[in-house]
């Protein structure tokens, strides 16, 4: 369906200049989404190697705050035990003179006593 003024052959080439830009400009568009999928994949990886790295650390510190804790404790508990035992012996020292210093005076007092029955008996008998 020619004309003769070249209408068709113009617009068969117009067309065929617009479908090479869309396919070139497509083409760059999906080049350009496949590198920032790829940057994006590469960033993602470098991100969850430093989280890994970072929990490894922290995991450490953990185990290490609680070895220390665990000394700490252990240091505590023997200190509190020695406390009480030495609280435990020297009450048993205060308790056991305590029953000697109880024990010395009521002898005194016994004998004592004792003696103040006897002087008064023998002065009763006097009378």
């Amino acid at each position: 369906m020619s004309n003769g003024n070249g209408v068709t052959a113009t617009l068969s080439q117009a067309a065929e200049n617009v479908k090479e830009t869309a396919t070139n400009l497509g083409e760059a568009i999906a080049a350009t989404a496949s590198e920032a999928v790829a940057a994006a994949q590469q960033t993602a990886k470098q991100a969850q190697r430093q989280v890994k790295q970072r929990v490894a650390k922290a995991r450490k510190a953990v185990q290490k705050v609680e070895k220390t804790v665990a000394k700490k404790a252990g240091k505590a508990a023997k200190s509190v035990k020695k406390t009480v035992a030495n609280a435990k012996k020297k009450l048993e020292t205060a308790k056991a003179n305590a029953k000697a210093e109880a024990a010395a005076l009521s002898r005194k007092t016994g004998k004592k006593a004792t003696a103040k029955k006897a002087a008064t008996k023998k002065t009763a008998a006097k009378k």
